[in-house]
């Protein structure tokens, strides 16, 4: 298990400082040099970094501040690449310039050998490769940041595919993750904007999601759930997971060939009604969202494979989303609003579906719901496309300082790109339209008078228990008064760079004192005539003067260097 607090404890003893020092150099690299100053970095960065970068820096310099990011990301590696991917999809943690800068980052990382191949086989299975299967192709099939694929033949002649771990990737993420942490911990304790957008509790995020990416049993249940929930449906296909030869760093799948998605000359080859097509493909979405709430969250059409009979198959179950029935609820009824066009009940669907620091200025917000509704709503259905009417709600809900939670964002992207896919294979498609039956049945169950008779039954009982633990609570409290063990806790906030401002002057002022004893000692121990001697003056004198000396030059240069005096 990954544990950031362990990781962090660690982290202030630079256990890997080459790696450290060449994540810094790429920022260099890229530009942000500034920092290493402030955060009192400069003793991993070598002067000779300014010319080892500067041919370089002219081209660096003409990309924005979010491609630089990505490329500095794809410079330093799997970690990096699969921190970017994860946090394109968390428009709650980063702004969307970065994120739709960072859903460009592709993986791009050569295979590993053949032999960590089976000995990863062998350690995890007990057994060689030879052993498990009757044939094992020593091809790749695909390479990515965590693990790469390989066919295979099972004894009985079953067809499968085996996603197998990068060798030791889990050391390599903890240990880039505690890196990670260190810098996050000094840019929130020395730059006040840092403080606020906590990089901290982006790190621990990431650090969970990676946990959950990196065992390979967690995919297998979500391939497990999906099938279980698709069940008896025969539009769908779900590859089948082989337990008994799978781990968390092992995964083995039914091999499954098909079409893909985006292959419209071998769809219409095979004899597939492209429009019957899509309108699988988006029934099928819309119940994992409405009716499951368990949803595929990256269905792009290399995720997609169509089988004989059109039979739709999904691949790569890694990033799944989940929908509460009160979520799900609350989409529904925002959808069903923007349709009816009524920006004050926006406003309040909206709010459900994000959370926020300080309450928005609903007028302000209503206002720009209201431009919203009239550049899109007042559009035909064919010219109006869920994927870019969402993403523009994105936009204002952003630029209000709101924060969509992350399964609605998975929500957004998943359902753009669904309706994308769709649009290409049939331009005439009406997703809004397609999808009004599945907002009408939530709309016609919030009214069902069983749900409101569970509700209020819910809500007795939660106010039940609320009177009835409302005595006990507070005689612990007025116990704990009385004990005297009742605690206020005060958090400030904007201290950081004063505090570290203080340290550095109080540094300053006691170097400065041990250096000026230092030239007073050296003085006294000339003036005394203590031997040795060099040409009638005390080495250890000259000794301790040129101790001084250095001790001067270094305490000059420390302050010409942060540019004050």
């Amino acid at each position: 298990m990954l544990n950031i607090h362990k990781i962090s404890s660690i982290s202030k003893k630079y256990r890997n400082f080459k790696r450290y020092r060449q994540i810094l150099a790429i920022l260099f690299k890229y530009g942000f040099g500034e920092i290493f100053a402030t955060l009192n970095l400069d003793q991993y960065i070598e002067a000779s970094l300014k010319m080892l970068f500067k041919k370089e820096q002219g081209n660096i310099q003409k990309l924005s501040r979010a491609e630089k990011v990505r490329k500095i990301l794809e410079e330093l590696g799997p970690t990096f690449i699969k921190f970017g991917q994860i946090l394109s999809s968390r428009p709650d943690l980063i702004p969307m310039d970065y994120i739709h800068e960072l859903e460009k980052l592709q993986d791009n990382v050569p295979p590993f050998p053949f032999t960590d191949v089976v000995r990863i086989i062998e350690k995890e299975l007990g057994k060689p490769p030879e052993e498990l299967f009757k044939s094992f192709s020593k091809e790749v099939l695909a390479a990515a940041s965590i693990g790469q694929v390989h066919e295979a033949v099972l004894k009985d002649g079953s067809a499968v595919v085996l996603k197998i771990q990068r060798p030791d990737i889990k050391k390599i993420i903890e240990s880039d993750i505690e890196i990670m942490f260190h810098l996050a911990t000094l840019l929130e304790e020395n730059l006040e904007e840092f403080d606020i957008q906590k990089p901290t509790r982006i790190i621990e995020v990431f650090s969970k999601t990676i946990e959950k990416e990196i065992n390979y049993n967690t995919e297998a249940g979500h391939i497990q759930r999906f099938k279980e929930q698709f069940a008896g449906e025969k539009t769908i296909y779900i590859p089948e997971v082989y337990r008994e030869f799978s781990t968390k760093r092992i995964l083995t799948m039914e091999l499954v060939k098909g079409i893909k998605a985006s292959d419209i000359d071998s769809l219409k080859k095979e004899g597939n009604n492209l429009q019957q097509l899509v309108k699988r493909g988006a029934n099928l979405y819309l119940q994992q969202v409405f009716v499951h709430g368990f949803f595929h969250a990256d269905p792009h059409a290399g995720n997609i494979f169509i089988l004989p009979d059109s039979v739709i198959c999904f691949l790569d179950f890694g990033m799944m989303g989940r929908l509460t029935a009160r979520q799900r609820s609350d989409f529904a009824e925002l959808i069903i609003q923007i349709v009816r066009r009524n920006p004050r009940k926006i406003v309040d669907a909206t709010l459900k579906i994000t959370y926020y620091d300080q309450e928005p200025d609903r007028d302000a917000l209503e206002d720009d719901l209201a431009q919203f509704v009239d550049e899109y709503l007042y559009l035909t259905l064919k010219q109006l496309e869920v994927g870019k009417l969402l993403q523009s709600l994105l936009e204002i809900i952003i630029n209000h300082k709101l924060y969509l939670r992350p399964n609605f964002f998975l929500l957004i992207k998943s359902a753009s790109t669904i309706e994308g896919w769709a649009m290409q294979l049939d331009p005439d498609f009406e997703m809004l339209e397609h999808a009004r039956p599945f907002f009408e049945k939530y709309q016609l169950h919030q009214l069902n008078p069983k749900r409101i008779a569970a509700d209020l039954y819910d809500s007795g009982e939660d106010f039940f228990y609320l009177l009835r633990d409302i005595p006990g609570d507070l005689r612990d409290t007025l116990k704990l008064a009385k004990q005297g063990r009742i605690k206020i806790e005060f958090e400030h906030h904007g201290l950081g760079s004063m505090i570290t401002t203080l340290d550095r002057v109080s540094n300053r002022i006691s170097f400065a004192i041990v250096l000026a004893a230092q030239i007073v000692g050296s003085a006294l121990v000339v003036l005394a005539d203590i031997p040795p001697k060099w040409n009638d003056i005390s080495v250890i004198g000259l000794a301790g003067f040129l101790v001084a000396g250095i001790m001067g030059f270094w305490l000059l240069l420390s302050m010409l260097r942060h540019g004050k005096m």
